[in-house]
């Protein structure tokens, strides 16, 4: 259930919570057809994918209007979450993968996203800029900004989620960066590692 949400984003409207709740049942259907999420990871669905997606709303508020890419989105994440959480924001969710893209595609319009929309294209390939780009650990992060730097406004922001010791990580990075670590926001063990990387170009 999405009681775990609520607890930490009371604020929600009747309709984001409505769309929130959905989500679980959106995903065990695709589930059965389509290994989008780890079988194991379902029963934390909330927890593992929708909350620590939403761990991004806890260091950075999209402004309203402001446009967000989602690299590697997956089946989603963290850019449906987060479109929920700001409907006044546009999100382009992107992946190279066409059966995952078909998943988002489906979560988008059952839950009627107008704010939304997703594309079967690599990073690397996509000629538009945007103020913010999110994705979920796709890669080091030395090669996910070379991967999306130019995607990204000037002044722009990256923000990455990531887990573990990212000390060596960063360093090559070679660029200004702040780490927040989601223990500091979620109390649930999943969180003791987790992290959001942030990076402004």
């Amino acid at each position: 259930m999405n009681e775990i949400i609520t607890k930490y984003f009371p604020e929600l409207t009747a309709d984001q919570s409505h769309k929130i709740a959905s989500l679980g049942e959106i995903y065990r259907e695709w589930n059965s057809k389509i290994n989008v999420i780890s079988r194991k990871d379902m029963g934390s669905f909330y927890e593992r994918h929708v909350l620590h997606s939403l761990g991004i709303a806890k260091v950075c508020q999209f402004k309203a209007g402001s446009q967000v890419l989602d690299v590697g989105t997956g089946g989603g994440f963290p850019g449906i979450p987060l479109a929920i959480l700001f409907p006044e924001v546009q999100f382009h969710l992107v992946d190279s993968m066409a059966k995952k893209i078909k998943v988002v595609d489906s979560a988008v319009a059952a839950l009627d996203l107008k704010n939304v929309t997703t594309q079967q294209i690599r990073v690397e390939d996509l000629n538009d800029q945007y103020d913010y780009t999110v994705s979920r650990a796709v890669a080091r992060m030395i090669s996910f900004y070379r991967w999306v730097y130019k995607q990204v406004k000037p002044g722009g922001t990256i923000l990455y989620l990531k887990g573990g010791d990212l000390d060596e990580e960063m360093q090559e990075l070679n660029k200004p960066y702040q780490v927040f670590d989601l223990k500091d926001y979620f109390s649930e063990e999943f969180f003791e590692t987790k992290k959001v990387v942030q990076v402004v170009c």
